[in-house]
């Protein structure tokens, strides 16, 4: 019998056994660690821009959010998460910024698709959905005296 096999008869009876477990158990083993390297690779996209900086907010065991500072300031949030073994960016508002983000699907691909490249061009699509907040007061008309 291969370690495949073991492995699998494992999991079955464990499934068996307290499947509620078994799933905690699975996503630590599994998909915790591929996680672990999206986040990765988000970070490293930000290497050498010491304009920027991302602070962990908002995060679970099975979705990290960043919110991306620039200049000290707080301005939109990247949710990185995976599901089904897809690997999912998205852009988020975040409180007390100047910023909202454009509407847009999150971006997603195959998780072993993904490589610094598609990284970098997936932050650079989702940054670009940033705007500022616009002044919601009334405009002022200009005197035509």
């Amino acid at each position: 019998m291969s370690q495949d096999f073991f492995t699998d008869a494992c999991d079955q009876f464990s499934h068996i056994v307290d499947d509620v477990q078994f799933e905690r158990f699975r996503w630590a083993r599994d998909e915790a660690p591929k996680l672990a390297r999206l986040v990765e690779l988000v970070k490293q996209a930000f290497d050498g821009r010491d304009d920027y900086a991302l602070a962990e907010e908002g995060t679970t065991a099975d979705f990290k959010r960043y919110l991306i500072k620039v200049h000290g300031q707080r301005t939109v949030a990247v949710a990185i998460m995976l599901k089904d073994g897809q690997a999912i960016l998205g852009s988020e508002p975040v409180v007390r910024s100047r910023f909202t983000v454009k509407d847009g699907d999150p971006i997603s691909a195959n998780y072993d698709d993904v490589d610094e490249q598609w990284i970098a061009e997936t932050l650079k699509t989702l940054l670009s959905r940033a705007r500022p907040v616009e002044d919601d007061r009334p405009a002022v008309e200009a005197s035509t005296e």
